[in-house]
């Protein structure tokens, strides 16, 4: 069993989502990926994204961070 947390925020402020994305980036050691490899795949992850759908344009992923056997890999 596994305890799960799914966060979607949208901020005003690009400071305040940095500062939430920098909280996940050093909790995200803890994470585990559910079996990795696998058909039934979950890999954990945060994605920062710059959100333009109130001008009608799509979002802009400017950061991920995945959490692999191998350790956190961002990008």
């Amino acid at each position: 069993m596994k305890y799960r947390v799914r966060i979607d925020l949208s901020f005003n402020s690009e400071a305040d989502a940095k500062l939430l994305m920098d909280y996940a980036r050093e909790i995200s050691g803890k994470a585990v990926s559910i079996n990795e490899g696998g058909d039934s795949e979950e890999i954990s992850f945060c994605d920062l994204e710059l959100c333009r759908h109130d001008e009608g344009l799509p979002c802009t992923k400017l950061e991920r961070v995945e959490v692999k056997k191998s350790g956190v890999i961002a990008s």
